[in-house]
Protein backbone atom coordinates (compact mmCIF):
# COMPACT_ATOMS: atom_id res chain seq x y z
CA UNK A 1 0.00 0.00 0.00
CA UNK A 2 1.79 3.81 -0.57
CA UNK A 3 1.95 5.89 2.07
CA UNK A 4 -0.92 8.61 2.60
CA UNK A 5 1.16 11.57 0.51
CA UNK A 6 1.90 9.51 -2.56
CA UNK A 7 -1.53 8.03 -2.39
CA UNK A 8 -3.18 11.90 -2.89
CA UNK A 9 -0.85 12.87 -5.99
CA UNK A 10 -2.96 11.27 -8.54
CA UNK A 11 -1.67 12.68 -12.41
CA UNK A 12 -2.06 11.85 -15.71
CA UNK A 13 -4.72 9.51 -15.27
CA UNK A 14 -7.89 9.14 -17.95
CA UNK A 15 -10.68 9.15 -15.56
CA UNK A 16 -12.18 10.12 -12.36
CA UNK A 17 -15.49 8.58 -12.34
CA UNK A 18 -16.71 9.33 -8.80
CA UNK A 19 -17.32 13.00 -8.19
CA UNK A 20 -19.77 15.16 -5.89
CA UNK A 21 -20.44 18.30 -6.15
CA UNK A 22 -22.49 21.14 -4.62
CA UNK A 23 -25.48 19.58 -6.27
CA UNK A 24 -25.45 17.18 -3.34
CA UNK A 25 -25.87 17.98 0.25
CA UNK A 26 -22.62 16.72 1.61
CA UNK A 27 -20.49 18.95 -0.80
CA UNK A 28 -19.57 21.87 -1.41
CA UNK A 29 -17.19 21.98 -4.49
CA UNK A 30 -18.19 23.55 -7.67
CA UNK A 31 -17.74 21.37 -10.87
CA UNK A 32 -15.03 24.54 -11.76
CA UNK A 33 -12.88 23.50 -9.00
CA UNK A 34 -12.71 19.48 -9.93
CA UNK A 35 -12.08 21.06 -13.50
CA UNK A 36 -9.32 23.15 -12.40
CA UNK A 37 -7.71 20.17 -10.92
CA UNK A 38 -8.20 18.17 -13.54
CA UNK A 39 -6.23 20.23 -16.13
CA UNK A 40 -3.42 20.93 -14.12
CA UNK A 41 -2.91 17.11 -13.19
CA UNK A 42 -3.81 15.67 -16.60
CA UNK A 43 -7.22 14.04 -15.32
CA UNK A 44 -8.59 13.56 -18.68
CA UNK A 45 -12.38 12.43 -18.31
CA UNK A 46 -14.65 13.38 -14.90
CA UNK A 47 -17.70 11.71 -14.05
CA UNK A 48 -20.06 13.96 -11.87
CA UNK A 49 -22.41 12.01 -10.06
CA UNK A 50 -23.98 13.95 -7.22
CA UNK A 51 -26.56 11.79 -4.80
CA UNK A 52 -29.87 11.09 -5.40
CA UNK A 53 -31.70 9.57 -2.88
CA UNK A 54 -35.56 7.93 -2.58
CA UNK A 55 -36.08 7.81 1.28
CA UNK A 56 -37.44 11.04 2.27
CA UNK A 57 -35.77 10.95 5.58
CA UNK A 58 -31.93 11.56 3.87
CA UNK A 59 -30.84 14.73 3.15
CA UNK A 60 -30.30 14.06 -0.75
CA UNK A 61 -34.14 13.28 -1.20
CA UNK A 62 -35.87 16.17 -3.29
CA UNK A 63 -31.78 18.39 -3.05
CA UNK A 64 -31.90 18.88 -6.49
CA UNK A 65 -33.81 18.04 -9.79
CA UNK A 66 -32.42 15.74 -12.28
CA UNK A 67 -32.99 19.25 -14.85
CA UNK A 68 -30.96 21.68 -12.75
CA UNK A 69 -28.42 18.93 -12.27
CA UNK A 70 -28.39 18.10 -16.20
CA UNK A 71 -27.98 21.74 -16.80
CA UNK A 72 -25.16 22.68 -14.42
CA UNK A 73 -23.30 19.68 -15.76
CA UNK A 74 -23.37 20.15 -19.74
CA UNK A 75 -22.89 23.48 -19.18
CA UNK A 76 -19.64 22.68 -17.48
CA UNK A 77 -18.96 20.24 -19.64
CA UNK A 78 -19.03 23.09 -22.62
CA UNK A 79 -16.91 25.36 -20.88
CA UNK A 80 -14.31 22.78 -19.56
CA UNK A 81 -14.10 21.07 -23.41
CA UNK A 82 -11.33 23.30 -24.21
CA UNK A 83 -9.08 23.11 -22.12
CA UNK A 84 -8.83 19.13 -22.81
CA UNK A 85 -11.43 17.86 -19.58
CA UNK A 86 -14.52 15.54 -20.70
CA UNK A 87 -17.07 15.66 -18.12
CA UNK A 88 -19.77 12.97 -18.44
CA UNK A 89 -23.26 13.33 -16.70
CA UNK A 90 -23.49 10.83 -13.95
CA UNK A 91 -25.54 9.92 -10.66
CA UNK A 92 -25.01 8.27 -7.34
CA UNK A 93 -28.49 6.49 -6.57
CA UNK A 94 -28.87 5.02 -3.16
CA UNK A 95 -30.20 1.55 -3.36
CA UNK A 96 -32.38 0.27 -0.92
CA UNK A 97 -34.93 -2.55 -1.90
CA UNK A 98 -37.78 -0.95 -0.24
CA UNK A 99 -36.93 1.79 -3.30
CA UNK A 100 -35.94 -0.33 -6.24
CA UNK A 101 -39.61 0.42 -7.69
CA UNK A 102 -38.21 4.20 -7.26
CA UNK A 103 -35.00 3.93 -9.34
CA UNK A 104 -35.91 2.31 -11.55
CA UNK A 105 -39.17 4.88 -12.50
CA UNK A 106 -36.17 7.13 -11.84
CA UNK A 107 -33.78 5.68 -14.42
CA UNK A 108 -36.87 4.96 -16.91
CA UNK A 109 -37.31 8.50 -17.37
CA UNK A 110 -33.96 10.02 -17.03
CA UNK A 111 -30.70 9.59 -18.60
CA UNK A 112 -27.87 9.32 -17.38
CA UNK A 113 -23.80 8.74 -18.87
CA UNK A 114 -22.93 6.63 -16.05
CA UNK A 115 -24.94 5.19 -13.08
CA UNK A 116 -23.85 4.19 -9.91
CA UNK A 117 -25.76 2.05 -7.52
CA UNK A 118 -24.45 1.84 -3.79
CA UNK A 119 -26.11 1.06 -0.39
CA UNK A 120 -25.60 3.23 2.32
CA UNK A 121 -26.28 3.54 6.33
CA UNK A 122 -29.77 3.82 5.49
CA UNK A 123 -32.08 5.58 8.31
CA UNK A 124 -33.50 2.60 10.81
CA UNK A 125 -30.32 0.32 10.13
CA UNK A 126 -27.75 -0.36 13.61
CA UNK A 127 -25.35 0.52 11.45
CA UNK A 128 -25.99 4.33 11.76
CA UNK A 129 -26.30 4.50 15.38
CA UNK A 130 -23.17 3.95 17.17
CA UNK A 131 -24.59 3.08 20.81
CA UNK A 132 -27.13 0.78 19.05
CA UNK A 133 -24.64 -1.55 17.22
CA UNK A 134 -22.13 -2.13 20.10
CA UNK A 135 -25.53 -3.92 21.23
CA UNK A 136 -26.53 -4.69 18.28
CA UNK A 137 -23.18 -6.85 17.21
CA UNK A 138 -22.41 -8.09 21.06
CA UNK A 139 -23.53 -12.05 19.94
CA UNK A 140 -23.43 -12.29 16.37
CA UNK A 141 -20.89 -13.57 14.19
CA UNK A 142 -19.01 -11.51 11.44
CA UNK A 143 -20.75 -12.80 8.68
CA UNK A 144 -24.50 -11.93 10.82
CA UNK A 145 -23.32 -8.20 11.40
CA UNK A 146 -22.67 -7.80 7.40
CA UNK A 147 -25.79 -9.53 6.52
CA UNK A 148 -27.87 -7.03 6.59
CA UNK A 149 -25.56 -4.88 4.43
CA UNK A 150 -24.89 -7.51 1.99
CA UNK A 151 -28.49 -8.51 1.20
CA UNK A 152 -29.53 -5.33 -0.13
CA UNK A 153 -26.17 -5.26 -1.92
CA UNK A 154 -27.01 -8.84 -3.55
CA UNK A 155 -30.66 -7.32 -4.76
CA UNK A 156 -28.71 -3.98 -6.35
CA UNK A 157 -26.52 -6.14 -8.67
CA UNK A 158 -28.86 -8.66 -9.23
CA UNK A 159 -31.50 -5.72 -10.26
CA UNK A 160 -28.95 -4.71 -13.17
CA UNK A 161 -30.23 -1.22 -13.12
CA UNK A 162 -26.74 -0.11 -12.62
CA UNK A 163 -23.50 0.52 -14.95
CA UNK A 164 -21.49 0.11 -11.77
CA UNK A 165 -21.93 -0.65 -7.95
CA UNK A 166 -19.88 1.49 -6.12
CA UNK A 167 -17.68 1.18 -3.07
CA UNK A 168 -18.57 -2.74 -2.33
CA UNK A 169 -17.83 -3.52 1.31
CA UNK A 170 -18.30 -0.11 2.67
CA UNK A 171 -19.90 -1.53 5.59
CA UNK A 172 -16.41 -2.24 6.79
CA UNK A 173 -16.38 1.96 7.39
CA UNK A 174 -19.42 1.42 9.64
CA UNK A 175 -18.58 -1.74 12.00
CA UNK A 176 -14.56 -0.93 12.36
CA UNK A 177 -15.17 -0.50 16.40
CA UNK A 178 -16.01 -4.36 15.98
CA UNK A 179 -14.90 -5.84 12.79
CA UNK A 180 -11.48 -4.58 11.53
CA UNK A 181 -11.24 -4.60 7.86
CA UNK A 182 -8.68 -7.10 7.95
CA UNK A 183 -10.79 -9.40 9.43
CA UNK A 184 -13.26 -8.97 6.85
CA UNK A 185 -10.73 -9.09 4.33
CA UNK A 186 -9.70 -12.82 5.03
CA UNK A 187 -13.79 -13.33 4.13
CA UNK A 188 -14.19 -12.63 0.68
CA UNK A 189 -16.30 -15.41 0.29
CA UNK A 190 -18.62 -13.21 1.90
CA UNK A 191 -18.92 -11.25 -0.94
CA UNK A 192 -19.23 -13.83 -3.99
CA UNK A 193 -22.93 -14.25 -4.03
CA UNK A 194 -22.85 -10.19 -4.74
CA UNK A 195 -19.87 -10.71 -7.33
CA UNK A 196 -21.57 -13.45 -9.75
CA UNK A 197 -24.48 -11.18 -9.42
CA UNK A 198 -22.63 -8.46 -10.78
CA UNK A 199 -20.90 -10.72 -13.63
CA UNK A 200 -24.25 -12.19 -14.00
CA UNK A 201 -26.09 -9.03 -15.12
CA UNK A 202 -22.85 -7.48 -17.20
CA UNK A 203 -22.38 -4.97 -14.06
CA UNK A 204 -19.44 -2.99 -12.89
CA UNK A 205 -17.29 -3.41 -9.90
CA UNK A 206 -15.86 0.12 -8.24
CA UNK A 207 -12.75 0.51 -6.83
CA UNK A 208 -13.31 3.23 -4.84
CA UNK A 209 -10.26 4.76 -3.06
CA UNK A 210 -12.04 7.31 -0.31
CA UNK A 211 -11.28 4.64 2.10
CA UNK A 212 -7.30 5.83 1.48
CA UNK A 213 -8.54 8.87 3.25
CA UNK A 214 -10.36 7.53 5.96
CA UNK A 215 -9.67 5.26 9.10
CA UNK A 216 -9.69 1.88 7.09
CA UNK A 217 -6.93 3.03 5.13
CA UNK A 218 -7.60 0.96 1.82
CA UNK A 219 -9.62 0.45 -1.21
CA UNK A 220 -13.84 -0.27 -1.22
CA UNK A 221 -13.46 -3.16 -1.49
CA UNK A 222 -10.47 -4.63 -0.38
CA UNK A 223 -7.69 -5.58 -3.01
CA UNK A 224 -9.07 -9.63 -1.88
CA UNK A 225 -12.65 -8.91 -3.16
CA UNK A 226 -11.47 -7.52 -6.35
CA UNK A 227 -8.51 -10.39 -7.12
CA UNK A 228 -12.08 -12.68 -6.59
CA UNK A 229 -14.43 -10.86 -8.80
CA UNK A 230 -11.78 -11.24 -11.53
CA UNK A 231 -10.94 -15.23 -10.49
CA UNK A 232 -14.84 -15.96 -11.28
CA UNK A 233 -14.58 -14.19 -14.56
CA UNK A 234 -15.54 -10.52 -13.68
CA UNK A 235 -14.73 -8.38 -16.86
CA UNK A 236 -16.20 -5.15 -15.88
CA UNK A 237 -14.23 -2.56 -12.84
CA UNK A 238 -14.07 1.25 -12.78
CA UNK A 239 -12.68 3.47 -10.37
CA UNK A 240 -13.30 7.10 -8.66
CA UNK A 241 -11.91 8.54 -5.66
CA UNK A 242 -15.54 9.45 -4.14
CA UNK A 243 -14.03 13.18 -3.45
CA UNK A 244 -16.82 15.22 -1.83
CA UNK A 245 -13.96 18.18 -1.24
CA UNK A 246 -11.49 19.55 -3.52
CA UNK A 247 -8.71 18.47 -1.51
CA UNK A 248 -9.53 14.07 -2.29
CA UNK A 249 -10.17 15.14 -6.36
CA UNK A 250 -8.23 11.97 -7.60
CA UNK A 251 -7.07 11.01 -4.15
CA UNK A 252 -5.85 7.61 -4.25
CA UNK A 253 -6.63 6.95 -7.98
CA UNK A 254 -3.42 5.33 -8.77
CA UNK A 255 -3.54 3.38 -6.62
CA UNK A 256 -7.31 2.20 -7.28
CA UNK A 257 -5.66 1.91 -10.77
CA UNK A 258 -2.81 -0.48 -9.92
CA UNK A 259 -5.15 -2.67 -8.22
CA UNK A 260 -7.63 -3.14 -10.89
CA UNK A 261 -4.40 -3.92 -12.95
CA UNK A 262 -2.95 -6.05 -10.40
CA UNK A 263 -5.47 -8.18 -10.14
CA UNK A 264 -5.73 -8.55 -14.03
CA UNK A 265 -7.87 -6.15 -15.76
CA UNK A 266 -6.49 -3.85 -18.71
CA UNK A 267 -9.14 -1.50 -19.06
CA UNK A 268 -12.06 0.52 -17.00
CA UNK A 269 -15.66 -0.09 -18.00
CA UNK A 270 -17.91 3.24 -18.51
CA UNK A 271 -20.24 4.60 -20.57
CA UNK A 272 -20.73 7.54 -22.79
CA UNK A 273 -23.73 8.87 -23.87
CA UNK A 274 -25.34 5.40 -23.61
CA UNK A 275 -22.42 3.57 -25.30
CA UNK A 276 -20.35 1.42 -23.26
CA UNK A 277 -16.77 2.25 -23.10
CA UNK A 278 -13.45 0.59 -22.13
CA UNK A 279 -11.41 2.89 -20.64
CA UNK A 280 -7.60 1.41 -20.95
CA UNK A 281 -5.32 1.52 -17.74
CA UNK A 282 -1.88 3.26 -18.32
CA UNK A 283 0.53 0.98 -18.86
CA UNK A 284 2.52 2.04 -15.80
CA UNK A 285 -0.34 0.35 -13.79
CA UNK A 286 -0.85 -3.13 -15.88
CA UNK A 287 0.16 -6.61 -14.27
CA UNK A 288 2.46 -5.69 -11.43
CA UNK A 289 2.54 -7.93 -8.57
CA UNK A 290 1.26 -6.47 -5.28
CA UNK A 291 2.81 -6.45 -1.84
CA UNK A 292 -0.03 -5.63 0.84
Amino acid sequence: MLAGAAVGQARDLPLDSHLHTDLSPDSDVPIDAYAAQAVERGIRELAITDHVDFDPRDPAYGYTTFAQRERVVREAAERWAEHGVTIRFGVELTYNRRWEQDVRDHLTRHRYDFTIGSVHDWPGSAYRHPRRLAAWVADRSMAEIVEPYLVEVLAAARSGLFDAIGHLDVVKRYIGAHVTAAELGRAPELYEPILRALIDTATGLEINTSGLRQAVGETYPSAAIVNRFRELGGQHVTAGSDAHRSDSFAFGLEEGYRLAGESGFEALAFRRGGERAAVALPERVRGRPRHD
